[in-house]
């Protein structure tokens, strides 16, 4: 059971989700002033220890953070969601996510949420920067045809493509995030954030990257298990890969679900790669998450493909309704 301390309903809500992190948030949040511009922010805790949470709390009295401490680790979405519930039944008007190894400063984060505030269908993300400077986030694209990623900066061949935004910083009015219901907790860690954009979209929203507006997010300081500059962890490879096959489960159909499919050892082999080939010459971690995580995707397609066939069937069988009640009815004679 999720229990809340501090804080009071204010216009919006930072919600940050943290697992294990403290001194991350306090390096990173400790400068944000967000009590005079309606804001306050909100402390997610997916539980890791009661140590850490401790911690947590003697932070969170220091700087005037609110704390959801939740009792086990949900997953980045169902964190999100738990905060959002509870910032939007306090009467916040609008959302924004940052991830603890991201910051932002005070005047950025009011200037993106004034943007979707004032068009509630909006969901907008600045312009992301490493520490070095290089631009590590101004858009993402999904290409359907194959369930590649990329940068806008880095365009692929494979045809069409949809936009989506990084959940490691962006805002939404609580209308929005009402209508399209949140994050899809089936994912747990990745991917949501490209479901959430098309579903935003689909539900006659606009994605935006906000240029003028920035942040600073340097990767890989909440994964565990690396081996090396540029490694990314097990963690990262298994749900990247498995939850690509959850997404095209979801929302692919028909033959182009199909060549997700067939694509999938080529495509996870590059997911694999974002770390760098030496890697696989000092660990079988990322080999195994490659195995694993084919497998898990596969599996976890089939079930959600089968659901959604026995839901259509559902609304379509001549037995629903009516056929139902006269069904039922010769049954108990």
């Amino acid at each position: 059971m999720a229990h809340i301390s501090g804080g009071t309903p204010t216009a919006f809500a930072l919600l940050v989700v943290n697992y294990g992190s403290s001194n991350l948030l306090e390096e990173n949040l400790q400068g944000l002033e967000l009590k005079a511009a309606g804001g306050r922010i909100v402390i997610v805790d997916n539980f890791t220890s009661a140590t850490e949470l401790a911690r947590l709390n003697v932070l969170a009295t220091r700087y005037g953070w609110s704390v959801l401490a939740l009792e086990s680790n949900r997953g980045f979405g169902a964190a999100v969601n738990a905060g959002a519930a509870v910032a939007l039944s306090e009467g916040a008007q609008a959302l924004a996510v940052l991830n603890p190894d991201a910051r932002i400063e005070t005047g950025d984060l009011v200037a993106l949420v004034c943007a979707v505030a004032a068009e509630a269908t909006l969901m907008a993300a600045p312009l992301i920067r490493t520490s070095s400077g290089e631009v590590w986030f101004d858009g993402m694209d999904l290409y359907p045809a194959s369930g590649r990623v990329a940068s806008r900066r880095s365009p692929l061949p494979d045809g069409p493509h949809q936009p989506w935004l990084s959940g490691a910083c962006f805002a939404i009015s609580g209308q929005m995030w009402r209508t399209v219901g949140g994050f899809d907790e089936d994912y747990f860690l990745y991917w949501e954030d490209v479901d959430l954009s098309r579903r935003v979209v689909s539900h006659g929203g606009r994605l935006a990257v906000l240029r003028e507006i920035s942040a600073v997010h340097d990767p890989g300081g909440t994964q565990t298990g690396v081996s090396g500059e540029g490694t990314k962890s097990e963690i990262y490879y298994f749900y990247n890969i498995r939850n690509r096959l959850l997404y095209g489960a979801k929302h692919v159909q028909g033959k182009q679900f199909r060549s997700w499919i067939y694509a999938t050892p080529k495509v996870s082999y590059e997911i694999l790669c974002r770390g760098g080939r030496r890697q696989l010459l000092r660990s079988p971690a990322p080999l195994r998450a490659y195995v694993r995580g084919i497998l898990s995707g596969l599996v976890r397609a089939r079930e959600i493909r089968s659901r959604e066939r026995a839901k259509q069937l559902r609304r379509t069988s001549p037995a629903s309704g009516a056929g139902a009640a006269i069904s039922g009815t010769l049954g108990n004679r």
